[in-house]
């Protein structure tokens, strides 16, 4: 789609909502994961979109897909992008380059169940992330553009769910066999 479209996008939902703030809420896609055996795990999306992932041959895994772990960060960073992009239109900025990397450090041991030295189960999510942002648009300040990659971020559903720790509901359907 091209920016002039996706402005136009943008405003005629804006425009609707302005009207109707209620219809802004709505449920997500869900993604639905199927366990292959082993530690393979096929994840599908309503439309049918369907992501492998398994573990690291160290984990019991093939190593030969994404990580449930590299999933997470592709979602950070695609939705940081995509948001900053939008952000951008939303300004008038034309971008001619934009990368977003999402890193983070974890603890094997937390995914394993394992306890630290202390004795206290070893936290089993990243203990650090980081999102790193290249941007440019020509003749456009760098003030400006960092306000543009602040305010897509800060808006952007992802990272703000990573950000302010969203509520996880668990609910458990045990099947008999």
């Amino acid at each position: 789609m091209a920016e002039q479209d996706v402005a136009t996008a943008l405003q005629r939902v804006q425009a609707v909502l302005r009207r109707q703030p209620e219809i802004g809420l709505h449920d997500d896609a869900p993604a639905a994961a199927r366990w292959e055996g082993g530690t393979r795990v096929v994840t599908t999306h309503a439309n049918g979109t369907e992501i492998s992932s398994d573990m690291p041959g160290e984990l019991g895994g093939s190593g030969d897909r994404i990580t449930p772990g590299w999933l997470l960060r592709a979602g950070l960073a695609s939705c940081a992008a995509t948001s900053i992009a939008l952000a951008a239109v939303a300004e008038g900025i034309t971008l001619a380059a934009l990368e977003v990397r999402a890193s983070s450090r974890s603890d094997t041991r937390g995914l394993l169940g394992m306890a630290g030295s202390d004795g206290a189960p070893v936290y089993g999510g990243p203990s650090e992330m980081q999102l790193h942002v290249r941007i440019a648009a020509s003749g456009v300040s760098a003030l400006r553009l960092r306000k543009v990659v602040e305010d897509g971020v800060g808006r952007s559903p992802v990272p703000n769910a990573v950000r302010n720790v969203t509520a996880l509901p668990l609910r458990i359907d045990v099947d008999t066999m």
